[in-house]
């Protein structure tokens, strides 16, 4: 799973999600990505649950680039614990996605495949999705 091989503090703020994303909104290296629609932190697991959702359907072939990176650490107390006493240790790691973010980008498939996996990753994530494709480049539709 993801997570850094060491950061400056041990415990972070919780911060907010506010506004949209400023920078990884355009395809770089893909001609097909799955973007957010919504803020939201998403968790090192959902990262992975959701990558191998994608690689399992398009069978290995082509690239899938991730362009998140969980490098928050969400902290969490023991259950029934009392008030007090300090914060409570890292629990897990989460990547902050603001709206607009590309989160995944695809090189190497066909466009109906890759479209079909990104929505199969999707359904691994807490927030809305939408699949984009470079311009002049189309998803054949069944008729």
């Amino acid at each position: 799973m993801l997570q850094p091989k060491r950061t400056k503090f041990r415990k972070a703020f919780k911060g907010r999600i506010h506004g949209d994303a400023k920078g990884g909104t355009q395809l770089t290296y893909g001609a097909i990505g799955l973007k957010a629609m919504a803020p939201e932190r998403i968790t090192a697991r959902q990262i992975e649950a959701a990558r191998r959702a994608i690689t399992r359907h398009i069978k290995r072939q082509g690239r899938l680039h991730i362009r998140i990176f969980p490098d928050v650490p969400v902290s969490s107390k023991p259950a029934e614990v009392r008030m007090g006493s300090g914060k409570g240790s890292p629990d897990y790691w989460a990547a902050r996605v603001k709206p607009g973010r590309i989160m995944f980008e695809l090189e190497g498939v066909p466009l109906d495949i890759a479209a079909v996996a990104f929505e199969r990753g999707a359904a691994k994530l807490p927030i809305k999705t939408k699949v984009v494709v470079r311009l002049g480049e189309t998803i054949p539709t069944e008729d």
